[in-house]
């Protein structure tokens, strides 16, 4: 995975980044200075709530699911629905994903994490359908955005989200 820092970099170029990597989770940070012990932890912890996010949509559990965001959050639904609000994505996710079929498991992948500041990141997931073999599902992949927030508590939160579909050619 590829991370990075937005804060020491000049403002123009705070909000680009390299690609993500296919080399995994060990990539080291395209800056010139490590990480910080208050970012690797930083880090982690965001690693664990796109991981809470994969165990909530594979166990089709909303409680779990809508325990991952900030009150003020707003969610766009891969088929272009905007979501403002807890209560307005709670009562889409309590409508769609205990119904919600698929055959196999769903893998959520953080493939590029950025920090924008010191207290908000942006996370590049990678989205992938396996099917009941555990085979990639032909082309059900998804590329979400998720801002997630560092709360006063140290919690990271999904505030900002944007679930994209991935168009195979």
């Amino acid at each position: 995975m590829n991370t990075e820092s937005a804060t020491p970099a000049p403002a123009d170029t705070a909000l680009s980044g390299s690609a993500p990597s296919d080399a995994g989770p060990s990539d080291a940070a395209p800056s010139d200075t490590a990480p910080s012990d208050t970012e690797l932890a930083d880090i982690a912890a965001i690693e664990q709530v796109v991981a809470a996010v994969e165990r909530a949509q594979r166990a089709k559990e909303p409680d779990a699911f809508l325990a991952l965001f900030h009150p003020e959050a707003l969610w766009t639904t891969a088929h272009g629905k905007v979501l403002l609000g807890l209560d307005a994505i709670a009562e889409f996710t309590r409508a769609v994903l205990p119904a919600a079929t698929w055959d196999g498991r769903v893998t959520y992948e953080p493939v590029h994490i950025q920090f924008l500041r010191p207290d908000v990141a942006a996370v590049k997931v990678r989205q992938v359908y396996h099917s009941a073999n555990g085979d990639a599902d032909g082309g059900s992949e998804g590329a979400p955005l998720y801002v997630m927030t560092r709360q006063d508590d140290g919690r990271w939160l999904l505030h900002a989200c944007q679930n994209t579909g991935v168009l195979t050619d």
